[in-house]
């Protein structure tokens, strides 16, 4: 199947992962990545930094030709890492086409596909200490 892309000005994509949102615009341009304003060279942790660039490394060289503007809220650091990478793959598997977004699917599948697991609710005797808490209780 020949991949298709789009001529589109940009595209507008999310990613969730946990509480952590990231919402992505991609637009044709010079290959700059910015994540609340910060470019992705200037980040901080080494290990989110990874995280995010594992998207744009499963294209190849083709996200250069985009420019890609990241805006990640709530949840934790791998959370919000989480998101921004499926956020980014998802838009460039809308702008690059089938064969990008299989690429994705077999490197990786949470890249596209959200992960649907979510944190138990506190139930009501001990609510303040987590779902599944109970006293512990002597035999003797």
């Amino acid at each position: 199947m020949v991949s298709k892309e789009r001529k589109e000005k940009s595209v507008f994509t999310t990613g969730k992962r946990k509480l952590a949102v990231a919402r992505a615009k991609i637009s044709p341009g010079k290959g700059i990545v910015k994540v609340n304003s910060i470019p992705l060279d200037l980040m901080n942790n080494a290990v989110t930094k990874m995280r995010i660039q594992e998207a744009l490394i499963v294209t190849g060289g083709d996200w250069k030709k985009f420019d890609i503007n990241l805006n990640v809220r709530g949840g934790g650091i791998m959370g919000q890492a989480d998101a921004a990478r499926q956020a980014i793959a998802r838009g460039l598997a809308k702008m690059l086409g089938a064969d990008t977004r299989k690429k994705f699917m077999e490197y990786d599948r949470y890249m596209i596909v959200s992960d649907s697991r979510r944190t138990e609710p506190h139930k009501p005797p001990r609510s303040s200490q987590g779902p599944r808490r109970y006293k512990q209780r002597s035999k003797r």
